[in-house]
């Protein structure tokens, strides 16, 4: 199978299209210190059509293929892989992976009224640019037609609403297991970026590709996470899978707070990361997706804050277990020096427990 060749820059998801947004005075109420979990309906849709296109039948770390669910998707979808617009999906997929943020990351700004799909009065157009790549119209108004063509004639909504029971699963395993209100404030007591509200967007199909965005309207900022179920791995320990599922998720968070003293010390961090043979392998398909010494740091750091929340939430033994991990993957990943920038970052935050981590980047950032 195709491996996926795209390492997105989470930081920047969506950067450009940050004010396509209307929080509402009500919207802002309703959600204030709340976080949910939601299987979209259109984005669902969006996902299904990018499953069965060439390049998503292809690339298993994309796309989940693996379960029940992927199986009931190719049994009633398959058929129609050789639709126009499948075709049109994949050619835009073969561009570039960022098109499928385009094209699932924009699915929540229309919603179904019965065969018709009918704008959302909250989010206008959430998903325009990607790592300096962007696009001028909202993908779902462009194909507006075409969606609800296939919508119809495969009879999506039909299938959406037989596995509603399933997706209400994910939800409640994500609203026992996930730790999201622990993580969030954890957060906030270590940066000094306040958000209003979490929205966590998941698919059973999502495997690889996760990210994240920032949403400031109105006085109010929103955190939006696209990703998968979480994992119930049988051949690790209880405290493994949560440990991993811990990771997955306090990744895409605390993005949206180490970006802020990453931005305010590029000069320093250019100095430090000057060497990027040093701090990557260049070899490693996807790190040239890392483009300045910035984002190498914001991989890195965003990284050891979540060794740094272990640090904090798990015994010892565990806490090992996670720094192993951590290590390993983002070997795996180009990034070749996790061991030495998280032991270097927990020295600092030993010698300096009073302040909070955006405060010590500047010692920090004199010792690697």
């Amino acid at each position: 199978m195709k491996k996926l060749t795209l390492v997105l820059l989470l930081i920047s998801l969506f950067a450009q299209a940050q004010e396509k947004v209307n929080f509402t005075e009500k919207f802002k109420k309703e959600n204030q210190g709340k976080y949910k979990v939601e299987v979209n309906e259109v984005k669902e849709l969006l996902q299904i059509m990018i499953a069965i296109t060439k390049t998503g039948l292809e690339n298993e770390d994309m796309m989940q293929q693996e379960g029940p669910y992927y199986q009931s998707v190719l049994k009633q979808f398959k058929a129609y892989e050789n639709e126009p617009i499948i075709h049109t999906f994949d050619s835009l997929l073969v561009e570039t992976l960022i098109n499928n943020v385009f094209l699932t990351g924009n699915g929540i700004s229309y919603d179904f009224k019965g065969d018709k799909l009918v704008k959302s009065d909250v989010y206008i157009f959430p998903a325009g640019g990607v790592n300096g790549v962007k696009v001028v119209e909202n993908p779902i108004t462009q194909y507006k037609k075409e969606l609800e063509d296939f919508a119809k004639k495969s009879n999506f909504r039909s299938f959406y609403k037989k596995h509603k029971k399933y997706y209400a699963e994910i939800i409640a395993q994500y609203e026992k297991e996930a730790n999201v209100g622990k993580q969030w404030k954890w957060l906030e007591q270590n940066f000094d970026t306040r958000i209003n509200a979490y929205t966590i967007y998941c698919s059973p199909l999502i495997n690889g590709l996760n990210y994240t965005s920032e949403f400031n309207n109105n006085n109010f900022r929103l955190i939006y996470m696209s990703l998968p179920p979480l994992s119930n791995n049988s051949y690790m320990s209880a405290i493994e899978n949560e440990l991993f599922n811990t990771r997955v998720m306090f990744t895409e968070i605390d993005h949206n707070y180490v970006a802020k003293p990453t931005k305010e010390h590029k000069a320093q961090i250019d100095e430090a990361f000057k060497d990027r043979k040093y701090w990557v392998n260049e070899a490693v398909e996807g790190i040239d997706a890392y483009t300045s010494p910035r984002y190498i740091f914001d991989e890195y750091m965003t990284y050891a804050v979540y060794l740094l929340y272990c640090k904090h939430h798990y015994k010892e033994a565990d806490f090992q277990k996670a720094f192993t991990a951590t290590v390993g993957v983002m070997k795996d990943r180009g990034f070749t020096k996790m061991k030495e920038f998280t032991d270097k970052l927990l020295t600092v935050c030993a010698e300096n427990p009073e302040k909070k981590i955006e405060y010590l980047y500047p010692d920090f950032l004199s010792k690697l």
